[in-house]
């Protein structure tokens, strides 16, 4: 028994020196519990790239997930920077055994992700993309030449931010007001009567009933007071009773087209729906031109410098109660929950969809999608659109809760309402074009918006604008015909002009 034993041993030490001996000489190192043991030298690694940090925490959750449920298939998230992240990309897929199989990106960027073999269409995409679970704007947004060449994971956009607070201080006085107003005319009827001390009693009830207003009733009239268009706005800043903390009713950053651009996203077209076409570009018609006189004759009423504002700045003056409306973005949630957590907020807020100008002419907003893109070189394709799917599926609020990120997928109820506003604006916003030829048009729009908030000719400044991108697009020196100046839209005009068709 003892021999066996000691021959037993003997083998076994021979077999470990034989290893030890076999992987010093070949370079290799013997796998520790958890990296690639013999039981997961098998597994097919796939490495998504990313260049935004606070993404990190929420992907090394979303990796542990998928690998502890998938035994061939391992996920693993690279944080790399985002200086030239695409041209890295194609370097890495190049030069490296070490690129990506995926990688997230913005929306605008996929046309040259696609000509450079670096994003292709997606595995079976009529069940992934399908109308019930992305919206529309989720869809044109990976929409190349008719193809979905990328996931869309969560996106950006911008919408009306009011103060709740100061609505439902507004809304009581206003409900008290009325509450007054009937409780007098039913005393001055009762005076008219011959029973004057019986109308005094049901009078004086009738005043103490004013004071009991409920919570449903006031969340009733704040619906009622949220602005359907510009115009409301105005008229609640003319007859606000405003606190002293107030300083601008409505006061947003006119120096960055993101939020600006919705006063004439609906009547713009920019490589059409998808953003990828270059023979539908229509930036200077009368519509647009008359949407710019508009928002040149906001300047007038609500007086914001485009030299002196900023988004950081506009959002410290909402949280600190010095507006009562403003356009955010969606990172706008996260700021104002933190603010409330540390104490330095003390109002509630909510969102609403994006007025129109006035009853003719509709708004429409700007959104930018992050996707995730298969790349072309990887060798493990089916596999990187299966981690994809993976990463888009999820069906709770860990991405928001974690990364302030709010998904693209159109199919989920947040517990925050404020959040399903934002999905409802961006399902009907304007994606970010993704032409190459147009990659600077935002730069150019932005200056052009500066200029006509300024003062500047809006009907010269968008036909000059116009110029500039077909220049860029066909290759050659391009002339609009110069349009007539139309009748200004006047902002308080609910009734607008006759419809010609041309709104649709």
């Amino acid at each position: 028994m003892k021999i066996r034993i000691r021959v037993l041993s003997v083998f076994l030490m021979a077999c470990v020196l034989f290893t030890t001996v076999y992987y010093g000489m070949s370079g290799r190192t013997i796998s520790q519990p958890g990296e690639n043991s013999v039981f997961s030298a098998n597994k097919i690694t796939i490495r998504l790239w990313y260049d935004d940090d606070s993404m990190t925490d929420y992907l090394k959750k979303e990796a542990v997930a998928y690998n502890e449920a998938h035994r061939r298939v391992r996920m693993e998230p690279v944080l790399v920077s985002g200086l030239e992240y695409l041209e890295n990309i194609n370097k890495a897929s190049v030069d490296s055994k070490d690129f990506p199989d995926l990688f997230i990106i913005t929306n605008d960027c996929l046309e040259k992700a696609y000509l450079a073999g670096l994003a292709t269409e997606i595995e079976n995409p009529s069940a992934v993309l399908d109308e019930k679970t992305y919206p529309a704007a989720a869809r044109e947004a990976v929409t190349y030449k008719k193809q979905y060449v990328a996931y869309p994971y969560y996106f950006e956009t911008s919408s009306l931010l009011y103060n709740r607070t100061y609505l439902e201080n507004s809304a009581r006085d206003a409900i008290e007001a009325q509450k007054d107003a009937a409780s007098g005319e039913a005393a001055m009827a009762e005076l008219e009567s011959s029973d004057a001390a019986s109308s005094d009693s049901d009078a004086s009830a009738a005043a103490g009933s004013s004071d009991e207003i409920s919570q449903a009733e006031v969340d009733s009239r704040v619906q009622q007071m949220l602005p359907r268009t510009i115009s409301d706005i105005m008229t609640f800043a003319e007859n606000y009773n405003a606190p002293d903390e107030v300083e601008a009713v409505f006061k947003w950053d006119v120096s960055d087209i993101f939020y600006n651009y919705f006063f004439v996203g609906n009547y713009m077209n920019l490589g059409g729906s998808a953003g990828d076409d270059p023979n539908q570009i229509d930036l200077y018609n009368e519509n647009s031109i008359r949407c710019m006189n508009v928002y040149q004759e906001l300047n007038q009423f609500f007086a914001i410098d485009s030299d002196d504002v900023s988004y950081d700045s506009i959002m410290q003056d909402f949280i600190d109660g010095k507006i009562v409306y403003t356009v955010a973005t969606t990172d706008a949630l996260t700021r104002i929950r933190k603010a409330k957590e540390n104490g330095s907020c003390k109002f509630d807020f909510g969102v609403t969809t994006m007025p129109a100008i006035n009853q003719q002419y509709k708004t429409r907003t700007m959104s930018i999608t992050n996707c995730i893109a298969v790349n072309g070189y990887s060798e493990h394709a089916k596999e990187a659109n299966a981690v994809a799917r993976f990463l888009c599926s999820q069906k709770n609020d860990d991405m928001y809760d974690m990364t302030g990120k709010v998904p693209a997928r159109g199919d989920l109820r947040h517990e925050d309402q404020n959040i399903d506003a934002f999905v409802n604006v961006y399902a009907r916003s304007v994606p970010m074009p993704k032409m190459v030829g147009t990659s600077n048009f935002w730069v150019q729009m932005e200056i052009a918006f500066t200029q006509i908030w300024n003062g500047a000719n809006a009907n010269d400044t968008l036909k000059k604008l116009s110029e500039q991108i077909m220049t860029q697009v066909t290759g050659k020196t391009y002339t609009e015909d110069k349009l007539p100046d139309p009748e200004k839209v006047s902002i308080t005009d609910d009734t607008g002009y006759i419809d010609n068709g041309m709104n649709n």
